[in-house]
């Protein structure tokens, strides 16, 4: 039978020399960080005799001492300031170049040269007004070059009478439109601008039978037959279109037939009133265009 009392003896010396072994690591890690501290004291006691003989030598130390602030400083006021914000990237209208068809591809290109803007956010444009087209029924190229008479690709202009966006709507005739894509200020936003512009101009088109006529409405030429803008949307839209076919740009511009006013018999030529069409200039533009309410 075994005896408690003798195996004290043991328990008691296993503790002793735990105990010891503390003491031991502890003195150990005493001797070793005082004997560090001592050995940084000193050579922080060297450097500060050598840099007071050597001018040189301190200057440099303080400029580099200074610059390191600085930029602590400096990035100190940017974090601050500046807020990372990894999905901003969602918010950008661009498309990848490689991505589009090639008839697309050409088309971003060709307008990227000569409007000197970025390919990618006309990538995304192209590709939008290729869509839309296709459901509108109206030639993409056409609906481009509209958009490079109207705003040359910008989709912040505006004009003095309150046309807006890439297409240049009258935001406050088309109201109502813009309701589905959150209100008026998505008239800054490329592509809601781009389909309302659309719907503008589809229902233009359709109202007058004829492209010509779609144009003249949409400019809203009140006292002229808007010759001088069909002209130019026409002459853009066959140099778009031949770039798209792979075609030699034409240089010529096509020139608008003119636009016959039906009357009745025996009465003058009616003028169109302004209830129907609203004046407007489109951006860059020195005579007076409309777009037609809804």
């Amino acid at each position: 039978m075994n005896n408690p009392i003798r195996r004290a003896p043991a328990s008691s010396r296993a503790l002793a020399s735990a105990r010891t072994a503390m003491t031991d690591a502890y003195r150990g890690f005493y001797d070793i960080t005082h004997n560090s501290l001592a050995l940084l004291g000193t050579l922080l006691a060297v450097a500060v005799v050598v840099l007071g003989f050597r001018a040189d030598l301190r200057a440099s130390a303080e400029e580099q001492l200074l610059g390191w602030l600085l930029q602590r400083q400096e990035a100190a006021s940017v974090e601050q300031l500046v807020t990372a914000e990894p999905n901003a990237v969602d918010r950008v209208t661009a498309a990848d170049l490689s991505a589009l068809p090639e008839q697309q591809a050409k088309v971003t290109q060709w307008l990227s040269r000569k409007y000197r803007v970025a390919p990618e956010p006309l990538a995304a444009l192209v590709t939008e007004a290729y869509a839309v087209g296709e459901k509108a029924r109206l030639d993409p190229t056409l609906i481009l070059a509209v958009m490079a008479v109207e705003s040359r690709f910008n989709p912040f202009a505006q004009s003095p009478v309150g046309a807006q966006g890439l297409m240049q709507v009258l935001t406050r005739v088309h109201t109502d439109k813009y309701e589905d894509f959150g209100g008026q200020l998505a008239a800054f936003d490329p592509v809601s601008n781009l389909r309302v512009g659309v719907q503008v101009l589809q229902d233009a088109v359709r109202r007058a039978g004829s492209i010509e006529g779609g144009l003249r409405l949409y400019v809203g030429a009140v006292t002229t037959d808007g010759s001088w803008y069909i002209d130019r949307v026409l002459a853009e839209h066959a140099r778009i279109q031949s770039v798209a076919l792979g075609r030699a740009v034409p240089r010529p511009a096509p020139v608008a037939q003119p636009i016959p006013v039906k009357q009745q018999e025996g009465q003058p030529a009616r003028q169109v009133p302004a209830t129907e069409l609203e004046a407007v200039v489109p951006a860059g533009s020195p005579s007076p265009a409309a777009v037609i309410p809804s």
